[in-house]
């Protein structure tokens, strides 16, 4: 066991009084009741008795046998042989995260092809995705736990029919791979078109704890990373968080009830820092612990990519934790860190001495939610609210697949080409308004202590875009002092989405959309890529105000860029 667990450092923990007792309570209480021994049993009483013990075989997949190992390093040598030059995922959050946490970590391994990952029905950031490959040297894995998500089968659409195109031949399965669950229909679809692999998940481990499972090593193994060393570092951890560690050194539990018992105190945003090496991390943990405990009217809400700022800017609802990349320290990043530290306010330094031990952090964290989750006393491991949208979504595109078009909406207001709409509740609430800046003055006022601003950006996922993007959310994070999140559509709504719906009421959220300047189409379909991005932000907006959530929708023209200057220089003039 010490050899297993000596490489992992302890996190240092720099908590008021408060949660400092809080959390020794918590840790009392897992160790008189025997809880880590019960998480390992898969013991649902742990949370809500609701079939929690149907979700835990994540446990288990550090322990990979040496047939799971041999069955990646045959593939990674098949894809070698092939001298393919990129790889393609098509997936949606548990699906596509992780791998993307992958590609921004690992980069491009020399001898294998470069990993790409789409997840954006966006067709301006599809058709850029399509233009960085050579179609012909490159392998296409279509990743879905279900098999019937929406968004990875029409991008197996699209792109089956732009290989047949560029080879000119329709026997093209040996360009494709699938990921799924036995059974699936993808699995009946795959080995009808004669995919070259086939790769069963897990039936028992949820999208969001399936880092470690075929779902993200399958696209590593792609792109060359070294799988079995990876799983060996995960498997470190998994000794460290095991029944027969004292629960005052588990790091997972440790973690767990720091997060915990803060969220009970009302200190639930997590603050997310993150060293450079790693600074991706952050988008899969908004999954993992957002989409967790995000539901019951409880959650605990990642902050990612917000900038750390003096710690006068922060109430009294933020927990920070700084993943510290021992190998790739960022001075200035540690002094914003000493700086909050010497202020007294809660923060976890993690320790990480190199980008190779990713493994190990990933089942920290899965251990470290579902102890969290289990002190709130909620069910980790479904997701209620995701699926709402997904049935307003399905309403939506069955209706265009019906009748050609969406159902007309009248605005709010139109603001030179900008419009707005929102529900009855909400407008009533922001009482009249005549120009855009009254309207988003009377939004932005609504924020108030312990709540969050969070930008829904149905959008490109550009460069250009997200700058702009984060000007604003730090515009509000200044002079609000509330936390801030960004994130893009559809990609959230299989994430913090969840939270954002099922969690409390205290979000103001801002949600973009904007005319397509091209579009398009999907084979079989009669509605485009741009008809599906709008039927998602939609269904997604129907749902938050139906759970009368504060919340406003700017639809902006094709110059989305222009548009969204406009309305940067417009909050800034609304919040003077």
């Amino acid at each position: 066991m010490g050899d297993q667990t000596s490489a992992i450092e302890a996190a240092t923990l720099s908590l008021p009084t408060e949660l400092e007792r809080d959390v020794a309570w918590c840790l009392e209480d897992w160790r008189a009741n025997d809880k880590v021994r019960r998480l390992w049993n898969k013991d649902a009483s742990l949370w809500t008795g609701s079939g929690e013990d149907q979700w835990l075989s994540w446990l288990d997949l550090a322990e990979a046998d040496s047939t799971r190992i041999q069955i990646y390093r045959e593939f990674a040598k098949n894809i070698r042989s092939q001298h393919f030059e990129h790889v393609l995922v098509f997936g949606m959050g548990g699906s596509s995260l992780f791998p993307e946490v992958l590609r921004m970590t690992f980069g491009t391994i020399p001898g294998f092809p470069k990993l790409h990952v789409l997840d954006s029905t966006d067709p301006i950031h599809i058709r850029r995705t399509e233009r960085r490959l050579a179609l012909a040297r490159t392998l296409f894995i279509v990743s879905s736990k279900s098999g019937s998500t929406l968004e990875p089968n029409i991008f197996k659409a699209y792109f089956q029919e732009r290989v047949r195109h560029v080879l000119g031949r329709t026997d093209i399965g040996d360009r494709f791979v699938a990921v799924t669950d036995p059974g699936s229909a993808l699995e009946k679809t795959a080995r009808m078109e004669g995919f070259a692999h086939i790769f069963h998940g897990v039936p028992n481990v949820g999208g969001r704890y399936s880092a470690l499972s075929h779902f993200g090593m399958i696209p590593g193994a792609a792109m060359g990373l070294d799988v079995a060393d990876f799983l060996k570092r995960a498997r470190r951890m998994a000794a460290a968080t095991s029944p027969n560690v004292p629960v005052d050194t588990n790091p997972g539990v440790e973690l767990g009830a720091v997060l915990g018992a803060a969220a009970r105190r009302g200190i639930d945003k997590l603050t997310l820092i993150a060293s450079p090496g790693i600074y991706n991390l952050g988008a899969w943990l908004e999954q993992l612990v957002a989409e967790s405990t995000g539901k019951d009217g409880t959650a605990i809400l990642p902050v990612d990519s917000e900038k750390i700022g003096p710690p006068e800017v922060y109430g009294d609802d933020r927990l920070f934790v700084y993943m510290r990349l021992e190998s790739g320290v960022d001075p200035e990043q540690e002094e914003t860190v000493d700086r909050l530290v010497a202020a007294k306010l809660p923060v976890i330094t993690i320790p990480i001495k190199e980008i190779r031990d990713l493994g190990q952090e990933l089942f920290r964290w899965e251990i470290a939610t579902a102890v969290a989750s289990s002190i709130l006393g909620i069910h980790p491991f479904d997701q209620p609210d995701v699926e709402a949208s997904k049935i307003e979504t399905k309403k939506l595109t069955a209706e265009y697949e019906r009748g050609g078009q969406l159902p007309e909406q009248q605005p709010l207001l139109e603001s030179e080409g900008i419009c707005v709409y929102t529900d009855d509740g909400n407008a009533a609430a922001l009482g009249p308004i005549s120009s855009l800046e009254g309207l988003l003055h009377a939004h932005l006022a609504r924020i108030g202590a312990g709540d969050y601003f969070a930008i829904l950006a149905y959008l490109e996922m550009s460069e250009r875009n997200k700058t702009i993007l984060q000007s604003i959310r730090h515009r509000v994070h200044n002079a609000k002092r509330v936390a801030t999140s960004l994130v893009f559509g559809p990609r959230f709504l299989h994430s913090t989405g969840q939270a954002y719906k099922g969690g409390p009421n205290n979000g103001v959220f801002l949600q973009l959309t904007c005319e397509d300047a091209e579009d398009l189409a999907i084979p079989g379909h009669r509605f485009s890529f741009g008809t599906v991005k709008a039927a998602q932000a939609r269904g997604d907006f129907e749902v938050l105000v139906t759970r009368d959530r504060r919340a406003i929708w700017l639809h902006l023209r094709a110059n989305v860029k222009d548009d969204l200057l406009r309305i940067e220089e417009t909050v800034e003039k609304a919040l003077s």
